[in-house]
């Protein structure tokens, strides 16, 4: 079979064994994460980036050049970022008197016209009702996260995240009792295994183990007792490979500002469903 057909566009030019959508700002070419050298917009291959330097004056100060250079690397930066800010909430959640948990978890309630605060379903995310809760989210997130940043790029994942965990609430706010009170990254992270489980499927990967993962993670959110909000499970992974579905289909360069069309499109469905209590008042 020849390795000349168009697939082979969404290969690394440099390793032609890696798979990526990220492509080099100034010669256009396939880069992946290792080849990934961070530019002021977007990142640029080895060639480019050393015609850069030969031609820049050599003033810029040596720590900020290996900064930039760690980070286009192909760094999980924003893993490593998210990860960072759902610890440090949970060392504030665990401060007593301070009320962090109270004041950022989320219910249904608090989209009524008359308890009104939206955030929660955002703030919600970066909370977790213990550390065992956090510890198992935030593996699930690292190794999740490693894969679908290099692959989607930094961007483009982060929006996944964010949109799966809002998911995870609106799912929340129509099947959870309004009372009922929710944290957690669950959400945003069954939006992850729901992308990448059709980003593998859709490119011809083995994906039979993410199955029996995703159908573990599912079954044990309806079991009794287990206190787990399967209705921001459901929501996030709903959410997750609806957009996984959007980032595969449109990866060609020329299909960019559709997919950031579609992508708006996804978050603006998921704020009209936030107005659940606006659209159908309840008495």
């Amino acid at each position: 079979m020849s390795d000349s057909g168009p697939d082979r566009a969404n290969f690394c030019y440099r390793h032609p064994d890696r798979q990526s959508y990220i492509l080099c700002q100034r010669c256009g070419r396939t880069i992946c994460p290792e080849c990934q050298t961070q530019a002021p917009v977007g990142v640029i291959c080895p060639e480019c980036m050393r015609e850069q330097r030969a031609s820049a004056p050599r003033t810029k100060p040596a720590v900020l050049t290996r900064m930039r250079s760690a980070a286009g690397r192909g760094a999980p930066v924003v893993t490593y970022t998210l990860i960072g800010i759902s610890v440090s909430v949970y060392l504030l959640q665990m401060i007593p008197g301070l009320g962090v948990t109270g004041a950022i978890r989320y219910a249904g309630l608090y989209s009524h016209p008359g308890y009104l605060e939206p955030w929660r379903m955002m703030t919600s995310v970066f909370a977790h009702g213990s550390i065992l809760h956090l510890l198992l989210n935030m593996y699930t997130l690292w190794i999740f996260g490693q894969l679908l940043e290099g692959l989607l790029g930094r961007w483009r994942y982060l929006a996944l995240y964010l949109l799966s965990g809002l998911a995870g609430s609106v799912g929340v706010l129509w099947l959870a009792p309004p009372n009922m009170p929710v944290v957690g990254a669950s959400g945003a992270i069954f939006g992850l295994m729901g992308a990448f489980l059709v980003i593998q499927r859709r490119l011809g990967g083995q994906a039979t183990q993410l199955f029996v993962l995703l159908g573990i993670n599912l079954v044990i959110g309806f079991i009794p007792g287990m206190n787990v909000a399967w209705q921001a499970h459901l929501g996030g992974l709903a959410a997750g490979a609806l957009i996984g579905f959007i980032l595969v289909e449109t990866r060609k360069r020329s299909q960019r500002r559709l997919q950031v069309w579609l992508l708006v499109a996804v978050g603006v469905v998921l704020l009209l469903l936030s107005l659940r209590y606006f659209l159908f008042p309840i008495a």
